[in-house]
């Protein structure tokens, strides 16, 4: 696997820290080989992170990565013979395609909540905080001329636009990514549903957006149970990390 990943990772392997997980046996040109999901990190990366843990006091347990916590977190009622796109989209977009609870392809994609939150706080001289009240606050699902503004019509407007520029961007990388995912061959069925979580999952009218964009249904996957006054959009990358594993339903 080292020596197969060489070709695939942005960095000399001496950098590296890799860790892999066995999918399927696939029929090649050169014979039956075995497809493996490759993951990679930058070694100085994660061992600044380790040592600020240690000395926080804590006792790291493992390093884990959050497509696998988001699969783990939404996973669980989902059939394990469907292929199904999990997205989600925070301040970045993490996506990942998973059978069950199997990881078959992910990547960070660009383009985020923060992003859009960006661009309408800079043509508006708001705040980021600011920003991202107004995003939820239009949404997507109301018509403009029904969103209460008082005198801030054009910061509305201006809102309203932005997000529908962002579900247009990450919606046309997600399709990209599923592209070259499907291109990979070793697949026997396609992704034709996706489940929906982050920041984004706040934001009314979103996921009707990006399911428009993707030409596929998309549904809004939280976690279950008490938040602590947190929405549970932003918690499911978070409570994935918290389990090693989940039980399939």
């Amino acid at each position: 696997v080292r020596f197969s990943a060489q070709d695939h990772i942005p960095m000399p392997l001496e950098q590296a820290l890799i860790d892999f997980q066995p999918l399927d046996i696939v029929e090649t040109e050169a014979g039956r080989r075995q497809r493996v999901l490759i993951v990679a990190a930058r070694r100085d990366m994660i061992e600044r992170v380790l040592e600020v843990c240690r000395a926080a006091g804590l006792k790291p347990e493992g390093i884990d990565l959050s497509a696998f916590a988001m699969i783990r977190a939404l996973g669980h009622n989902v059939p394990a013979t469907d292929p199904v796109l999990y997205l989600a989209v925070g301040g970045i977009t993490n996506l990942a395609v998973a059978e069950g609870h199997t990881c078959l392809f992910t990547r960070v994609v660009g383009g985020g909540i923060e992003a859009i939150a960006a661009v309408l706080a800079e043509r508006q001289g708001l705040t980021l905080e600011h920003a991202r009240d107004w995003l939820r606050h239009v949404g997507l699902s109301e018509p403009i001329d029904q969103i209460a503004s008082g005198d801030h019509d054009e910061i509305v407007a201006d809102a309203r636009a932005v997000l529908q520029d962002g579900v247009r961007r990450i919606g046309g990388e997600v399709r990209n990514s599923l592209d070259f995912h499907h291109a990979q061959g070793g697949m026997s069925l396609r992704v034709e549903r996706a489940i929906l979580t982050g920041a984004a999952g706040t934001i009314a009218g979103f996921a009707e957006a990006l399911a428009t964009e993707l030409n596929m249904p998309v549904e809004l996957g939280v976690v279950e149970g008490a938040t602590g006054g947190f929405d549970p959009h932003l918690l499911t990358v978070a409570a994935g990390l918290a389990v090693e594993e989940v039980t399939q339903s």
